[in-house]
C-alpha cells in the first residue's frame, strides 16, 4: 500500500491515509478539543507563529494545527499535490 503524503503548509507534510477530519478552529467544541490535546501532549502545533486556521483530527488522537484554510488541505488532498511515497522512492533509486 503507498502511503500518500499531504502538504499542510511551510513544509509540514502528513500522511493522507492517517486524516479524520480537516476542520475550522473556530467552535467552542474544537477549541475544547484542542485544549484537550495540549494537555495529553497530543497537539501537534504547524503553524510557524501563524494564526490557526484548520484543525486536522487524525485517526491516533493527534491534533495538528496548520496555518492553511481548510479547503485549501481538502484541495491538496484531492489533487496532484498528494506526494505518492512510492514516486519519490523510485526517482531517488535513479
Amino acid at each position: 500500500m503507498a502511503i500518500k503524503l499531504i502538504n499542510i503548509g511551510f513544509g509540514n507534510i502528513i500522511s493522507a491515509n492517517r486524516l479524520v477530519a480537516i476542520v475550522s478552529p473556530e467552535s467552542a467544541p474544537i477549541k475544547r478539543i484542542i485544549q484537550e490535546a495540549r494537555d495529553r501532549g497530543m497537539l501537534i502545533d504547524a503553524t510557524y507563529g501563524r494564526r490557526t486556521r484548520a484543525v486536522i483530527i487524525t485517526d491516533s488522537d493527534h491534533i495538528i494545527l496548520s496555518a492553511v484554510q481548510p479547503e485549501t488541505v481538502a484541495n491538496r488532498l484531492n489533487s496532484k499535490d498528494i506526494i505518492d511515497e512510492e514516486i519519490v522512492e523510485e526517482e531517488s533509486e535513479d
